[in-house]
């Protein structure tokens, strides 16, 4: 029996990994599990902004978001998973994501300034973006992220101008069997 696939989307925030996660996901017909649109229902739900969540309401949110991975894989459904977790939150899921699923990742790389400036314009543009996420500019502060590192095939997409490879070819990435 075919295993499900699970395609994570990733990379530092302002790569392009929600807009190419949802374009994807119209592609492929299969639903899309975002961190952060589960972290806005939370914080929807408390009516609190995001800097009065707790560290163990966090760790509840990034549980949440994994509980309803393994429970669509489990149930045998081909799904997206978008967040921008770094390899120390990715990893640690590994070996049971591995065991329900055949894991396919694609990394949205871009310049961190231009991923610093976008991330500067969603700001701008959604001044409640800060209300649901608090996002960290210490990512575009220090300069480092690190990128998940799966044992899974991996395809490197740069969202700095359209995508490089284009829809067309990650389509034809997730579909193959390699």
């Amino acid at each position: 029996m075919d295993k499900p696939k699970l395609i994570i989307i990733t990379g530092r925030p302002g790569s392009g990994k929600s807009i190419l996660a949802h374009l994807i996901a119209g592609e492929i017909r299969c639903p899309m599990i975002s961190r952060d649109e589960i972290k806005e229902g939370y914080v929807n739900t408390i009516k609190t902004e995001h800097k009065n969540i707790s560290n163990d309401e966090n760790l509840q949110i990034y549980n949440t978001f994994f509980d309803v991975i393994g429970r669509l894989l489990d149930n045998r459904i081909t799904l997206i998973a978008e967040a921008a977790f770094q390899n120390k939150l990715w990893f640690p899921k590994y070996e049971i994501l591995n065991q329900k699923s055949d894991i396919k990742v694609i990394l949205c790389k871009t310049d961190p300034e231009l991923a610093h400036k976008r991330y500067l314009e969603r700001k701008k543009a959604d001044p409640l973006r800060e209300y649901y996420h608090g996002d960290a500019p210490v990512l575009f502060e220090n300069g480092t992220y690190e990128y998940i590192q799966f044992p899974a095939p991996t395809l490197e997409v740069n969202t700095s101008e359209n995508y490089n490879p284009d829809l067309k070819e990650i389509v034809s990435f997730i579909r193959s069997d390699a």
